[in-house]
């Protein structure tokens, strides 16, 4: 209620005002600018002037649109994001594929048509200004200039000449209830129009959502491109990990094993060659740290493969999460419900996010319990981790949460998290059943 009793002189109506003050000759001026110079463009298209003309035009009006889209974000928080750049532009050739590829740019079109949409809305943030806020103060404030004049005048001849506003015929607000109604009245007036105007406002970034920034299919486009990316550099983080574990782990293992039986060896042929008794205890030391070396290394070899594809899974996404809660330090309960099998690039997902959920939890959260379930709805698994932890766990621009954001993106997923804090934490992995 107090929201709605300040919301005329509030900081975000004050900038609204801003933005329709600006924006209303931006406006009629942008139409003005978009009829002539489709008009003009138009009547010399069968020259080799109009064309050009009209893609000059639109190039203006995606700078204008642009300029547009920042006015808005910056006084209404619309939000609203820019469109990808011309992309056949950069990859046209010679004056006609140039020409070609600026009269292609949809995304210029839409400001276009924008221009002509805007013009309404201009005249009505105009009027509205006017007519339903300007006028508005002026009558709730009738009581203060009212009384600066003498509520009643008479002249030498005794007629009586009324000082205040006019209703009707021979009805004046020349009394103090009268003029105090007539503030409430101005009350009412400006609280209409301050709405009105919002509701304007709403509409006009509706428009600058649809014809101002990106498309569906442009923002998907630029979802697959990002998590294309994503998939690149995971990938290569992976193949990086994977040698500098063989390099730094089991190579380095199977070296010392060659080392050491090659010793062992060269005790055997100095002993053959020289018909001396064979040193025992040196070669079965030898042996036995070979033999230490053979089974670390293949230790290391057990554990990088697992890393790469855990065998558990073989078995499927129920066991596996089994296998995976029995290692957790914490008591873990799993419920996996799943109607048919995900495919198993999505279960070699929803495995590793559910490792490192857990390992998130129990490393940086300290509960004293945690939930993991998965269930399938629709054509959709939805992965939840849940602990009575102390919370506080958000999605930062690096960190096990941003890591596991950007791969489950790579198969059109997603990841949120629930996380006040004080706990609990829940944080829900939702994956398609198949890539």
């Amino acid at each position: 209620m107090k929201q709605f009793l300040l919301s005329p002189v509030s900081a975000r109506t004050a900038r609204q005002y801003l933005y329709a003050l600006v924006s209303a000759p931006l406006g009629l001026a942008g139409f003005v600018y978009a009829v002539t110079t489709l008009a003009v463009g138009g009547a010399l298209s069968f020259t080799f002037i109009g064309l050009p003309l009209i893609a000059l035009a639109i190039f203006v009006a995606r700078r204008y649109a642009r300029f547009h889209r920042k006015l808005a974000n910056a006084l209404l928080d619309a939000e609203i994001d820019a469109p990808g750049p011309n992309q056949r532009w950069a990859a046209s050739r010679g004056v006609f594929g140039k020409l070609g590829a600026a009269l292609s740019d949809q995304p210029a079109w839409r400001s276009q048509a924008y221009l002509l949409v805007h013009f309404p809305l201009a005249v009505a943030y105009m009027v509205t200004l006017a007519v339903g806020v300007l006028e508005g103060l002026m009558v709730v404030t009738y009581p203060i200039w009212w009384s600066i004049f003498d509520p009643e005048n008479v002249d030498s001849h005794g007629v009586t000449h009324h000082s205040g506003l006019q209703l009707g015929d021979g009805f004046y607000f020349d009394t103090w209830p009268r003029a105090l109604i007539l503030t409430a009245v101005g009350v009412v007036w400006v609280f209409a129009g301050v709405w009105f105007l919002k509701a304007l406002l709403w509409f006009d970034t509706v428009l600058m959502r649809a014809l101002l920034g990106p498309t569906r299919s442009e923002r998907r486009v630029e979802e697959l491109t990002v998590s294309r990316a994503h998939a690149v550099d995971d990938s290569a983080a992976a193949l990086r990990r994977i040698e500098r574990d063989l390099h730094d782990g089991a190579q380095a293992q199977l070296v010392a094993l060659a080392m050491q039986l090659g010793e062992a060896k060269e005790n055997l042929d100095v002993s053959e060659q020289r018909g001396a008794a064979l040193d025992l205890a040196e070669t079965r030391a030898l042996i036995d740290n070979a033999h230490r070396n053979a089974k670390q290394a293949i230790n290391e070899l057990r554990d990088l493969a697992r890393g790469i594809h855990p065998p558990a899974l073989d078995n499927g996404l129920g066991d596996a999460l089994g296998t995976l809660a029995a290692r957790s330090a914490i008591p873990v309960t799993v419920n996996v419900s799943l109607g048919e099998r995900p495919s198993r690039a999505i279960e070699t997902i929803a495995y590793f996010c559910a490792a490192e959920l857990l390992t998130n939890a129990a490393k940086h959260a300290a509960p004293t319990r945690v939930a993991l379930s998965v269930a399938q709805e629709a054509e959709k698994l939805v992965l939840m981790v849940e602990d009575d932890g102390q919370g506080g766990a958000r999605i930062g621009f690096a960190g096990g949460l941003a890591g596991l954001h950007d791969r489950v993106r790579t198969v059109d997923g997603s990841l949120s998290v629930d996380s006040p804090e004080g706990g609990p934490t829940r944080v829900v992995v939702t994956l398609p059943m198949r890539v």
